[in-house]
């Protein structure tokens, strides 16, 4: 019997011997998917060669030395031989470590072919792990009845030796308390276990990437079932807007109502803003934003400039300019529809909206008429804001019976698809003069950014998804606060602070990481981002002032040297604070909130499929 150093030796010098052989032999390395087809086919001759590549005698070290350097011709069958061991797999591995004296393969025997840098990898045993729910209970289970049947035998035992029934039943009632004790002490130690388990003090493979699993399946299944808009329902939707619309100016151009030269006019055309016209919408295709660009008289032009001291951050007011000065031909103009501010004549937004509003009401019964077999069509206005047309199906025309709302917001035109539009009443409150300032619409602007965004992002970008997330996780938490910061919410996280981050967001890093699966990653980053942005209380426009807009994106001059705008400057400190912390939570619960604010009385009506989608679904099985 040889002694350990000798044994010893002989594994190393074998060792050696196969590595030498197994590199000697290895030819030019073919492509990764050549490799990866010889192996496999490789794997599968040795599997079957194994059993008679280990049935023969194992060398010595002097032979096994010797032949190394003698026959080198030899090294090839010496290679395939040893690379048929590991191709038993872990399994072989295991039990020639299990039940061959602690013995490990050779080094040149892990790849299939040697490596002369040392051993590969060995893949362990699948193990399948112990249920915990399962465990614990079996465990509690045995432990009792092991004690049960010691007390049982204890107490014949004690019945035996004792001399009468007093002393036996005594005897037992003294052991009932040990067994009590030990049941009460195992279901405690069951309870702490399975509680330490479950907070995670226990190693759990794979926890993490189950937990991030099931978030994203919540997400994917919220968007899917709640806010996903259906393109084609949408498709339909625009299209019967856009006619409905395109008949009421019409008709208000046909029907001369256009006073004269020193009134306000429609310019013919409209223009269609929002979300439902940049693919992000959500829920449903029932609300839509047109803007109506309207016409100053030919010898007026529009000055606009910022309204410092007198109005919010971001207003505007808009000075008017005379081509040829101000004559008493001006006046009944300025009369209507200016107000006097620091001396001079500027346009009121206010006493616009008025006209506007009465000048579509008139022109709404020619365009009754003509629509009167597709919908019916009304026109509603609150003060302060612009007028909403309502929009209600009467046949089938009408894809998906969906009625619609659809707010007219008359526009100032100044060149470069900028338009100057009314403030909201809530932002221009406290505002010493509320009626002069006007907000500045750059959505043509954003429309065009979004276009080469998706021009430059990979082709499943993610980034218009993750805007709709954020909106519907918006909405649910809504529905859980109470007023007056249920309003504040919905201010501070308008859509257009979200565009705003989702856009400052995009621009920071390679387009590359918005892929569909990086989903979760992103959405995490521009909750953080906006997280940041209410505690540092700053975001600025993207638009105004902003000098790191790509060059493809050609701004206007008046939109490069507009002073930057601070969007959340309106809003004071606790309150961005608590938005903030109301934002993390609701990330971090988003599962929760989605169950939780899932039951049908928080959905909308999902419309119906219109007939021609209908006929299409029938005659699919006909095909």
């Amino acid at each position: 019997m040889d002694s350990p150093a000798a044994g010893q030796a002989c594994k190393t010098s074998l060792r050696k011997n196969v590595q030498r052989g197994a590199c000697d032999t290895t030819p030019p390395s073919p492509p990764v998917g050549v490799q990866k087809l010889a192996a496999s086919r490789q794997n599968t001759l040795q599997d079957a060669d194994a059993p008679a590549a280990d049935a023969g005698p194992r060398p010595s070290e002097e032979e096994a030395g010797s032949g190394a350097e003698r026959r080198p011709g030899q090294a090839g069958r010496g290679g395939r031989g040893a690379a048929a061991r590991p191709a038993l797999g872990a399994a072989g591995a295991a039990e020639e470590g299990a039940g061959g004296g602690g013995r490990s393969p050779p080094a040149g025997l892990g790849g299939g072919g040697g490596s002369p840098r040392g051993p590969s990898p060995r893949r362990a045993l699948p193990v399948s792990p112990l249920r915990v729910r399962g465990f614990w209970p079996l465990l509690t289970a045995l432990c009792t009845a092991l004690l049960c049947l010691y007390q049982a035998l204890r107490g014949s035992a004690a019945g035996e030796g004792a001399g009468g029934p007093e002393d036996a039943a005594a005897e037992a009632a003294g052991s009932g308390v040990p067994l009590l004790k030990g049941s009460a002490l195992l279901l405690l130690g069951c309870l702490l276990a399975r509680c330490y388990g479950a907070a995670g003090g226990g190693p759990r493979r794979g926890g993490a990437r189950c937990a991030a699993g099931a978030r994203r399946g919540a997400l994917e299944r919220f968007h899917a079932r709640q806010l996903r808009v259906s393109p084609h329902v949408l498709g339909h939707s625009k299209a019967h807007v856009g006619r409905v619309v395109a008949e009421l100016v019409r008709a208000a151009k046909a029907q001369g109502l256009q006073p004269g030269p020193l009134a306000l006019s429609l310019r013919g055309d409209f223009v269609r803003i929002g979300s439902a016209y940049e693919q992000h919408k959500v829920r449903s295709p029932d609300c839509f934003d047109i803007l109506v660009p309207l016409r100053l008289p030919p010898h007026l032009e529009p000055q606009p400039r910022c309204a410092d001291g007198l109005g919010p951050c971001g207003a505007f007011v808009c000075g008017l300019r005379a081509r040829d000065g101000w004559t008493r031909r001006c006046r009944p103009f300025a009369e209507g529809f200016c107000v006097e501010l620091q001396g001079r004549s500027h346009l009121s937004s206010g006493l616009v909206l008025r006209w506007f509003q009465g000048h579509l009401q008139r022109c709404l019964g020619a365009v009754r008429y003509r629509l009167q077999e597709r919908c019916r069509i009304s026109l509603s206005a609150c003060p302060g804001q612009p007028p909403t047309l309502h929009i209600l199906p009467c046949s089938d025309y009408v894809c998906c019976h969906i009625s619609m709302a659809v707010r007219l917001i008359p526009a100032i035109p100044l060149g470069d698809a900028l338009y100057l539009t009314a403030l909201p009443p809530e932002a221009s409150h406290g505002s010493p003069a509320p009626e002069a300032l006007w907000g500045l619409n750059a959505s043509r602007q954003e429309q065009r950014l979004l276009g080469w965004l998706k021009e430059q992002a990979p082709a499943a970008s993610c980034h218009l998804k993750c805007l709709q997330i954020l909106k519907g996780l918006r909405d649910l938490r809504g529905h859980g606060l109470e007023e007056p910061f249920c309003s504040q919410w919905g201010r501070v996280l308008s859509s257009y602070v979200l565009k705003t981050a989702l856009f400052s967001l995009l621009l920071q890093g390679p387009l590359e990481a918005w892929d569909e699966q990086f989903l979760v990653e992103r959405l995490e980053d521009l909750v953080l981002y906006l997280r940041d942005c209410l505690r540092k209380q700053v975001l600025m426009d993207f638009f105004l002032g902003n000098t790191s807009i790509p060059e493809a994106v050609a701004l206007p001059r008046f939109l490069k040297e507009a002073a930057p705008v601070n969007l959340l400057s309106a809003f004071d400190g606790p309150t961005l604070d608590l938005v903030a912390f109301q934002l993390i939570s609701t990330w971090v619960q988003a599962p929760h909130i989605i169950r939780m604010y899932s039951s049908p009385r928080y959905w909308r009506p999902v419309p119906a499929l219109c007939r021609h989608s209908a006929e299409a679904k029938r005659e699919l099985p006909g095909e």
